[in-house]
């Protein structure tokens, strides 16, 4: 299966969806909708179809293929919550703060419900994400956060040693906790299922139909590309890693960096039964972390993160293989039979966020390593803006400015990344 994102080249997702490409056209000529969207991945998408059955009518432009950015790359971990603690995001936003973290906080709840209304063909499961201590000290950072979640009804334990031994099947962590909300996906599946549902619902799904043009004219959003013209009056901008020229401040405000991920050749003898054995997905505590999952057919998958650059980066994914076996040593010899990157957005603050620069114009962006549950959540929201929905006035809008000093943005992101590994081998964490 071809798929012109060189990203997508080596793609486990792209090799095991399941769920068929939804039907889409090359915009072209003078087109009219309520809204026009701007990139399918999941926030866009979750707008799209949110804002379908609401009866908008809606329109998505898609510069590549659905799914061709970090929604059909990323490790397919449903992980409720956002980066901050519950308690941090209350002092932080005041009386909003209860609101945001129940809403993030349900993010899985709604991925997987869309999924089953929409019977979404992408392998849902929901065993759980386990947050695992790299070092003792690391335990210092999840006991509190724990204790958080569970005051708020959240089913979430912490996790011994041995316990977190017996559902990995490793035993090099020191600890961690579980959260049983979480779960797993194919992520290019639920990316083409929100767009079968969307369209289903009578929003027209356009790809190859790159946006190269944004402005606002006689009260009317136009948005224009090779061929074809858009306006509409409202506009959802929902690219993020992948943002481009179209809207420079929206760029120069994310930090970029790659995901990296592989995959070994099926397991499917009683010998591999105990390496993740649980179903549940893992994280470290580590700032520089890995992230694990098993796949429906048996594959263990690692993931990891590296600055961003040209090429595939063999010696990142060398070192992400050295890492697998130092977690798992039987894995020494199981060849590696898949092995891909994408883009991840990364915000100063570590939450995502929502802009609307001028009226009509919407922006959702920058899930540092959470995507799945808070982009759709993010769509959801920014449909209830433009619809007049429940979760209307969750989030509070900010700013959109650039990084201040995002001219050495990604020399101080390496450097960066070098001070975090340092604290990470100290055993400090996350």
């Amino acid at each position: 299966m071809s798929h012109p994102n060189s990203q997508h080249q080596g793609s486990l997702w792209l090799d095991t969806a399941r769920e068929a490409s939804c039907p889409a056209d090359v915009a072209k000529g003078a087109l009219r909708a309520d809204v026009a969207i701007v990139g399918a991945g999941y926030t866009g998408l979750s707008s799209a179809l949110h804002l379908a059955e609401q009866g908008l009518s809606v329109a998505v432009l898609e510069a590549e293929k659905i799914g061709s950015g970090a929604s059909g790359l990323n490790g397919g971990q449903v992980i409720p919550g956002l980066k901050r603690d519950p308690d941090a995001l209350e002092r932080q936003f005041g009386d909003k703060g209860p609101g945001i973290i129940d809403v993030f906080g349900r993010g899985p709840d709604l991925v997987f419900s869309l999924i089953e209304r929409h019977r979404i063909n992408c392998n849902p499961s929901r065993r759980g994400w386990i947050l695992a201590a790299h070092a003792p000290m690391a335990m210092a950072s999840i006991k509190p956060r724990c204790e958080q979640w569970q005051a708020r009804g959240a089913d979430v334990a912490l996790l011994s040693a041995n316990e977190i031994a017996e559902l990995t099947g490793s035993e090099i962590y020191a600890g961690g906790m579980i959260d049983r909300r979480a779960g797993t996906i194919q992520p290019l599946a639920y990316a083409r299922g929100l767009a079968r549902a969307a369209h289903k619902n009578g929003a027209q799904i356009f790809e190859n139909s790159r946006v190269e043009a944004l402005d606002k004219r006689d009260g009317a959003w136009r948005l224009g590309g090779r061929g074809f013209e858009i306006s509409a009056k409202h506009v959802i901008i929902a690219t993020d890693a992948y943002s481009g020229r179209l809207l420079p401040a929206l760029e120069q405000s994310l930090l970029i960096v790659r995901s990296l991920q592989i995959a070994t050749e099926p397991l499917t003898g009683r010998e591999w039964a105990d390496i993740l054995g649980s179903g549940a997905c893992l994280s470290e505590t580590r700032k520089v972390a890995i992230y694990m999952r098993r796949d429906p057919d048996g594959r263990v998958l690692i993931g990891g993160r590296g600055p961003v650059g040209e090429g595939m980066p063999n010696a990142l994914f060398e070192s992400l293989q050295r890492r697998l076996v130092g977690i798992f040593p039987k894995l020494r010899s199981v060849p590696i039979t898949h092995r891909w990157l994408g883009r991840v957005s990364l915000t100063l603050d570590e939450l995502p966020h929502l802009h609307e620069p001028e009226p009509g114009l919407h922006i959702g962006c920058g899930y540092n390593g959470r995507g799945v549950a808070a982009s759709t959540t993010m769509g959801k929201i920014i449909a209830d803006r433009i619809a007049g929905g429940a979760l209307a006035d969750v989030l509070p809008a900010t700013k959109l400015s650039g990084v201040p000093w995002r001219l050495v943005r990604q020399p101080l992101l390496t450097a960066g990344v070098h001070y975090y590994r340092l604290r990470d081998r100290l055993g400090f964490g996350a």
